[in-house]
């Protein structure tokens, strides 16, 4: 493997680590959470903040002008989220949640990569299907949390500001150079990869 890519991948394990370890801290670390501590959340877990930017980044990319039609990605993953955190703060046990973060991180980032023009419901289902184990993460973090509302409500507020950031960056983008938000898709989708085999390797 050449230098640079054995570079490139150590530091995307590097980010993998430190993400994993600021995204999901447990229970006892959020037990005083708030509405500004669960709004700051999902900026501090870089695996969460990720695939937020790159659901809107994805969604504004493939969209065929500037309307609502761009909204389904983004509503599709806020609503799944919050239905997700739900069944977390409930106790139901969802399976291999952590890893399935990752795929959803490499999933999100193949969406920017090849830019796949799927729209409408099937585009909010996609993207919610990503969103459940962010969502199902967070209501572990949030179970007998007495501030467990509020604190949803700011992760919930930090999500739709992070799609709506994605979004303003893929229509900036649509004019550049093709190859730019391809790299930023790759990187999240790497990202995702090297997240995967942190957890698969521990």
């Amino acid at each position: 493997m050449p230098t640079r890519l054995k570079a490139l991948f150590a530091l995307l394990l590097t980010a993998a680590a430190s993400g994993s370890a600021l995204a999901h801290t447990g229970v006892d670390a959020h037990q005083h959470m708030g509405f500004m501590s669960g709004f700051l959340h999902p900026f501090t877990g870089l695996d969460h903040m990720a695939v937020m930017l790159a659901i809107g980044l994805w969604s504004a990319l493939i969209a065929q002008k500037f309307d609502r039609e761009m909204l389904w990605g983004p509503l599709g993953f806020a609503n799944v989220l919050l239905l997700g955190a739900a069944l977390g703060m409930e106790g139901v046990d969802i399976p291999a949640v952590e890893p399935m973060i990752a795929v959803s991180l490499m999933a999100a980032g193949l969406l920017v990569l090849i830019r796949l023009p799927l729209r409408g419901v099937g585009a909010a289902l996609l993207a919610g299907a990503f969103a459940l184990s962010h969502g199902v993460s967070h209501g572990y973090e949030l179970a007998n949390n007495i501030n467990a509302f509020p604190a949803l409500a700011g992760m919930v507020s930090a999500t739709v500001l992070l799609h709506t950031i994605g979004l303003a960056l893929g229509w900036s983008l649509r004019g550049a150079n093709v190859w730019v938000p391809r790299m930023l898709g790759g990187a999240v989708a790497a990202f995702g990869s090297a997240l995967l085999l942190l957890q698969l390797t521990n």
